[in-house]
């Protein structure tokens, strides 16, 4: 139908290269082992998936071996090595062998070490900083600059914070003592966010893959354009619906902008909305994937590890404040259309609803199956393994009926491989992500960060909550989705749980935030990617990301305020609580672009902006008055606006 290469783009320019700067062309021989260590690494991580994992240094171990030895094949470290491997990268691969191999082989010993009391021998401390130094080089070649200070940030803190003044001056520790905990300890590179890696997060980024070759992105965009193209604005709306479905698969922001935005950022310029725009709804829309349950990204599964709270009710907790973002984003897509006067797509380019939805309804199979299992108590290994299974049924399904897009080995062999590439930015985030967390356990440096902002802000929530927001928006410029949010696990959300915030919203709370530096200027990576397409201002995009997504912005204050918008509180609370806060996203989207049936003028936009500053009480009496003065307004608006209309002045 209309988006015949949608899902194509996905595989050429998706997760697994997002980044096409640094990754090498291969060819020949170099490519054969390349494809041959990405096959086996899938084959290991389904082995272990089906039968098991091995010990903990065993299975991360395991994991990251493969993930370095795949970093030092893809990516090169100068733009003079595209198309072969230097000697120098084979010495690396050699050294990775080397340390990881040692802690794959004493797994079973390493286990029952006592660890910062038995010292490190010679050969360890070697197995350690070597190990070390090639996770900090697989960062830079993986994610960048920002991410790699960060982490030469804290080991120079362990180096030298003992002779720092005041709050940041630890006890100091020795360099053994430092390898020890950081590298031989369940606590550092091995930690937790290792941990889901190698088992949910690689899973599911294999049921990513699977999906994309059955065609479900040509599917999703078909769709959204069929129930969405006859109303104004449809393909600003169907990109968002389209986002909505294909980021909850993928979990990757700027793989979802380019795998639907190639298609609805076109369409929308062609119906009036300005380049800019039509880049920021798309940027918006993909980065609300990693909200939306029930997949959500990979910094949900880590989340659920870091707190202890199953998986599923994160992902029931997540469903309200996701559908709140998405709703705020359609709201300001239609009153953006309204104001400018743009008209639907032509009647004869809308693809019939009824035929696109009967043609592969049975994409929204696996989807269903996860949902059930997560919810039925099953682990989320389970239900990716489950989902795995059922999008290769699809797949079979889909081939019969469509007679397109055929199941082979070859293909089978390349979602193998695809999946294997597209772990390793994850794999390298998580493990480096395990340093930092090391370091603040070690030092204890969050609990003193954590000390500080609860005096700075005198016991207010608000104001720590400002400040949590402003410091994770900070910490998240130019990281990956999991990176920022492993990092405000360990620093910030302990702020909050400390001044009576719950687990659940708390950490949700830095979730939201973590994503939301995908959007958020001067480093805003889904919004940059979007621009790239839609041929417009970088800046100007991200700012344009920001006013669309400002209910993502506002969203989490309010389930910090109202716990009944994460389903914490009776049936009557969280109907209360959902009706409420759609009034306050239906009045900050108006108040965003100025306009509801026309213009707002100075006094209606304050009016709205007071109606959402009540929406963050918690008392009842402020939630209902800010309805009341929602009404009065809307009132008052529609009024004038008719007035307007029948003498002929309506402001657009």
């Amino acid at each position: 139908m209309i988006s015949k290469n949608s899902s194509n783009a996905v595989d050429s320019k998706g997760e697994d290269t997002i980044d096409l700067s640094n990754k090498r062309n291969l060819q020949g021989k170099a490519s054969l082992v390349l494809s041959i260590v990405a096959v086996s690494m899938t084959l290991f991580q389904l082995y272990t998936a089906f039968f098991g994992v091995f010990t903990f240094f065993g299975q991360r171990g395991t994991h990251i071996l493969f993930a370095l030895t795949l970093c030092f094949l893809m990516c090169q470290s100068r733009k003079t090595d595209n198309k072969k491997i230097p000697f120098y990268d084979w010495i690396l691969i050699g050294c990775a062998i080397f340390s990881y191999g040692y802690m794959i082989y004493y797994a079973y010993p390493m286990s029952s070490r006592h660890a910062l009391v038995t010292p490190l021998s010679p050969l360890m401390m070697l197995v350690g900083i070597t190990g070390i130094i090639l996770l900090i080089e697989a960062c830079r070649r993986t994610m960048g600059r920002a991410y790699t200070l960060v982490i030469l940030g804290v080991l120079a803190y362990v180096a030298w914070g003992n002779m720092l003044p005041g709050l940041l001056k630890h006890r100091g520790y020795s360099l053994m003592w430092t390898i020890d905990y950081i590298f031989f300890t369940a606590d550092g590179i091995f930690g937790i966010p290792l941990s889901v890696s190698s088992t949910y997060i690689f899973i599911f980024i294999c049921f990513a893959h699977f999906l994309k070759i059955t065609g479900a992105g040509d599917y999703f965009i078909d769709l959204a354009l069929s129930g969405f193209g006859r109303y104004r604005g449809g393909p600003a709306k169907s990109a968002v619906f389209a986002s909505a479905m294909m980021g909850t698969i993928s979990g990757s922001c700027v793989a979802n902008v380019v795998a639907t935005g190639s298609m609805t950022i076109p369409l929308m310029k062609r119906i009036g909305y300005k380049p800019y725009f039509a880049g920021a709804v798309e940027a918006v829309a993909s980065t609300g994937g990693q909200l939306m349950p029930p997949v959500m990204g990979a910094a949900a599964f880590i989340m659920a590890e870091v707190t202890g709270i199953p998986y599923s009710s994160i992902a029931l907790a997540a469903i309200i404040p996701a559908l709140l973002f998405y709703l705020g984003v359609g709201f300001q897509v239609h009153f953006e259309a309204v104001r400018v006067g743009l008209s639907c797509m032509e009647k004869g380019s809308i693809p019939v609803f009824r035929k696109i939805f009967f043609r592969g309804v049975y994409y929204f199979l696996p989807i269903i199956i996860i949902f059930y299992l997560l919810i039925a108590g099953y682990s989320p290994l389970f239900a990716g393994i489950s989902a795995v299974g059922s999008t290769i049924l699809v797949s079979i399904i889909s081939s019969f009926i469509n007679r397109v897009n055929l199941l082979s080995i070859g293909k089978i062999l390349a979602v193998f491989e695809s999946t294997a590439k597209g772990a390793v930015e994850v794999a390298v985030a998580c493990a480096g992500a395990g340093i930092v967390i090391g370091v603040v356990s070690m030092t204890g440096i969050g609990m003193r960060l954590c000390s500080f902002i609860v005096d700075i802000s005198g016991g207010h929530l608000l104001i720590a909550l400002l400040l949590t927001m402003c410091v994770a928006i900070v910490l998240g410029m130019g990281l990956p989705t999991v990176a920022a949010y492993i990092i405000q696990a360990a620093l910030l959300a302990p702020v909050l749980t400390k001044m009576g915030v719950p687990i659940m919203a708390a950490h949700l709370f830095c979730l939201y935030y973590s994503v939301l530096s995908n959007i958020t200027p001067p480093v805003a990576l889904a919004s940059y990617a979007a621009a790239s397409i839609a041929n417009a201002d970088q800046f100007k995009t991200s700012i344009q990301a920001v006013k669309l997504g400002i209910a993502a912005y506002i969203v989490p204050y309010m389930f910090v305020y109202r716990p009944a918008l994460i389903l914490q509180g009776s049936i009557t609370e969280i109907f209360f609580a959902v009706i409420t806060a759609t009034v306050c996203v239906l009045c900050l989207s108006a108040f965003s672009i100025g306009f509801l049936k026309s213009k707002l003028s100075t006094l209606e936009k304050a009016l709205f902006g007071v109606t959402i500053i009540f929406q963050f009480s918690a008392n009842i009496a402020w939630n209902i008055i800010s309805l009341l003065l929602a009404a009065i307004v809307f009132v008052i608006h529609l009024r004038r606006t008719k007035r307007d209309v029948n003498l002929g002045t309506r402001q657009i």
